[in-house]
């Protein structure tokens, strides 16, 4: 009857009573009794310990204290508790070795990142490791209040420090990011996508997926933005600016990603060649009368001026004599 109880978990609470046999018997050994209640469900293993030390107390008899071997025997809960922080911190140091993603839930926040709960632990997802794609499609709002979103939403992270020493462990949602979505871009590929940030050097631009889905984050340098000069790119462009962007570079080991937004346009300088040198390779600059003359035209010439081969016409009523001269002698 015991094992049976014991193997179904369904026994609740277990009381043991030694009596003495009220039956006459030429051998009188004393009688258990037990007693249990629905109330109250015990795990299988605790179950199993439970009955062993009531066991150990029915031998001792009557009369002599049960509480001293119990507590002999017992661990309190900041001891198990202990051991189980000390498992996942080992836990944590093999999710940064193999470079696994954990899925936690975002249980609070400051104003350096997010409280996340890693099993018995709590880890810290800086902002500054958030993928800036999750907010893509959102208006611009402060940090913190996004951060006040999230709370209770699931995140997937990766373990990016594990210090048990300092009771340091970082994640970074970046990472987890950058694994499963990375292989999808390559050099080349034009994406639909949208401005989230703007700082001095250039703009960052979260990409489309085809799923619909913001997922990687890229840079488009202020010497990519456009063919003119560019003195700010908040001249530009504006946070939430829906831009097509081509990949021009893929950082894997330092996870960037190199855009441009001029590249898918033809460069300028060649509607201008198109104009000056003509099929048969002449140079000419030979513009109709209401045509302006195009800027740096004249620095184009005399650059091809150095050049062997080439026949020119410059017309007077455009460039300086000086010029005109110097293309004699060279003809």
């Amino acid at each position: 009857m015991i094992s049976s109880l014991s193997a179904t978990g369904a026994l609740s609470s277990l009381s043991l009573r030694v009596t003495d046999n009220p039956s006459p018997s030429p051998s009188p050994s004393p009688s258990i009794h037990l007693r249990f209640s629905p109330s109250i469900i015990f795990a299988p293993a605790p179950l199993s310990v439970s009955f062993n030390r009531h066991r150990r107390a029915a031998r001792l008899g009557p009369t002599e204290d049960v509480s001293a071997s119990e507590d002999a025997t017992s661990k309190t809960d900041e001891e198990v508790l202990q051991e189980r922080r000390l498992a996942d911190w080992e836990t944590a140091r093999s999710f940064k070795e193999a470079g696994s993603i954990f899925e936690g839930t975002i249980v609070g926040f400051n104003n350096g990142g997010l409280l996340i709960r890693f099993y018995s632990l709590l880890s810290f997802l800086p902002y500054t490791l958030l993928n800036q794609a999750r907010f893509c499609k959102d208006s611009p709002r402060p940090i913190l209040q996004r951060a006040k979103d999230l709370v209770g939403s699931t995140v997937s992270v990766k373990v990016v420090e594990a210090n048990e020493e300092r009771r340091s462990l970082i994640l970074s949602e970046k990472d987890a990011n950058w694994s499963r979505y990375s292989s999808k871009i390559e050099v080349g590929s034009v994406f639909d996508g949208r401005v989230v940030s703007i700082e001095d050097y250039g703009a960052f631009v979260c990409l489309l997926f085809p799923d619909g889905e913001y997922r990687l984050t890229g840079l488009v340098h202020i010497s990519e933005a456009s063919w003119d000069v560019v003195q700010d790119m908040r001249n530009l462009f504006a946070e939430g600016d829906d831009v097509k962007v081509k990949v021009t570079n893929i950082d894997r080991e330092k996870q960037r990603i190199s855009l441009s937004i001029k590249q898918l346009e033809k460069d300028p300088l060649y509607n201008t060649l198109d104009k000056v040198i003509t099929e048969e390779g002449e140079v000419s600059t030979g513009l109709d009368a209401n045509m302006e003359p195009l800027p740096g035209l004249d620095s184009i010439c005399q650059e091809l001026l150095k050049e062997q081969g080439h026949r020119l016409r410059i017309s007077s009523s455009l460039y300086s004599h000086e010029l005109e001269d110097r293309s004699k002698k060279c003809t």
